[in-house]
């Protein structure tokens, strides 16, 4: 069973099209899923006197929203993300709720931002995908105040992670046109090996590295699931470019893989993350 269309897999393509549209219509179900790491963020800037707050791939904005009500009026939160779709929503949301946040539609990597700007730099599952690990990294150094603090939340493998590779494994034998997961490119498991984000941080300039390992339980209501599996990851979006009888049957395939993690009308996983902590040297 064939995609009518070839899958192009570049970040800026992924994220203006089926999947970025994805997000945004999965926005509440996505930041219901994530928020024990919102909470750990949110926590993380108002520990410290932060006052400038960088949210590097913000999508829809909801971590970038939730730090600002933190850290009130004493300071300000931007984010910044790739994708024009999830950045139109951020910036509804903000106008709606009346949270005083900014939101940038650009690449961080190569974004010219305010130099010495930010005094924290965070992200939740947003540094994974650059083309350039070590320019972006560098890009953000720049961004940084001298002692700003960065902390990221990145996936660790995906042996450790199931859930996220549940779907494709189950749906390969019917979409042969799955792109294939590498390791050693831009992609939701790029930082799986721990070396390889303290290898880019150092290049570019941070100190004070430390990646350390740490699991979020993750829950969401089980009626979203199949919505979940036809429209986010590697099979939504290719099964955006199918008719409607072929996305039925990979979904009715696929949803077996995922009784383990069904229970009292919930889907509960393990998210196996890194939480990389680094700091900009002081002048």
């Amino acid at each position: 069973m064939n995609a009518a269309n070839p899958i192009d897999n570049t970040p800026t393509a992924v994220w203006n099209g089926a999947a970025g549209e994805a997000w945004v219509d999965a926005q509440a179900l996505m930041d219901g899923m994530f928020a024990p790491i919102e909470a750990l963020l949110v926590e993380t800037v108002s520990a410290d006197p932060a006052r400038n707050v960088l949210d590097v791939g913000c999508g829809t904005g909801g971590t970038t929203l939730a730090m600002a009500r933190a850290i009130g009026a004493q300071g300000r939160c931007t984010g910044i993300d790739i994708s024009e779709p999830m950045i139109a929503a951020a910036r509804a949301r903000a106008d709606t709720e009346a949270v005083p946040a900014d939101f940038i539609c650009a690449d961080a990597q190569t974004h010219p931002f305010e130099p010495g700007r930010f005094d924290r730099v965070v992200s939740r599952f947003g540094v994974m995908f650059f083309d350039d690990f070590t320019r972006a990294f560098a890009n953000l150094r720049r961004a940084a105040t001298d002692d700003a603090r960065m902390r990221l939340i990145a996936w660790r493998s995906p042996e450790e992670n199931p859930f996220m590779t549940a779907a494709e494994r189950a749906a390969a034998p019917l979409l042969p046109d799955l792109p294939p997961r590498n390791p050693d490119e831009p992609g939701q498991f790029a930082f799986a090996d721990r070396d390889r984000p303290h290898r880019f941080l150092k290049e570019a300039g941070w100190t004070g590295i430390d990646i350390t390992p740490i699991d979020f339980r993750c829950t969401f209501p089980e009626p979203a699931l199949e919505r979940y599996l036809a429209r986010l990851g590697p099979v939504g979006r290719v099964l955006a470019g199918t008719d409607e009888a072929t996305r039925a049957k990979v979904v009715a395939a696929v949803r077996p893989a995922f009784d383990p993690y069904v229970a009292e009308s919930e889907v509960r996983f393990t998210a196996a993350c890194w939480m990389i902590d680094a700091r900009a040297p002081a002048a």
